[in-house]
């Protein structure tokens, strides 16, 4: 008798993840990312942020190499005392580039990484009311999955609607 009812409810739970199976979708997570990221303007935006202390780094490295081939140039026919002041001079020029390029991109990464997280937020809350919608299950990465029939449908584009 237990065995009876065991067999019964095995196969009870096998016929309710089937019929769950029939109310599968497809999303196309990579593609969303980048059309979502260009309406948006992100790269812009981060550009535009970032642009003065880019500039800063950039005349900072030009003004450090020009200091470097004037040393390498005329290094010869300096004075030992003007050619060892010029050399501490460029390694703390140089120190200091790097400490502020370091920083700069440790920044921007950090921007980055906060942007693409909204992002994300974003097309995570789409795919959750598309689903909703359209009485979906289990949405799935169409880049994680190896092989879908024609059958799955495909809610990229009404995801993309929805987060306009």
């Amino acid at each position: 008798m237990k065995k009876w009812l065991l067999a019964a409810g095995l196969g009870l739970a096998m016929v309710t993840s089937a019929q769950a199976a029939d109310k599968i979708a497809i999303v196309n997570m990579g593609s969303l990312f980048q059309q979502v990221a260009q309406k948006t303007g992100v790269s812009a935006t981060l550009e535009n942020e970032f642009k003065g202390r880019a500039g800063e780094l950039q005349g900072m490295e030009n003004d450090l190499q020009a200091k470097m081939q004037r040393l390498q140039r005329d290094g010869s026919t300096m004075k030992a005392s003007e050619r060892s002041k010029m050399e501490k001079d460029v390694m703390a020029q140089r120190q200091t580039f790097s400490q502020k390029a370091q920083a700069f991109e440790q920044d921007r990464q950090r921007r980055s990484n906060e942007e693409r997280g909204k992002l994300v937020t974003r097309i995570q809350s789409a795919v959750k009311a598309v689903a909703a919608d359209q009485s979906i299950d289990l949405v799935v990465d169409a880049n994680a999955v190896a092989y879908n029939s024609k059958d799955v449908k495909d809610i990229t584009a009404d995801v993309l609607k929805q987060v306009k």
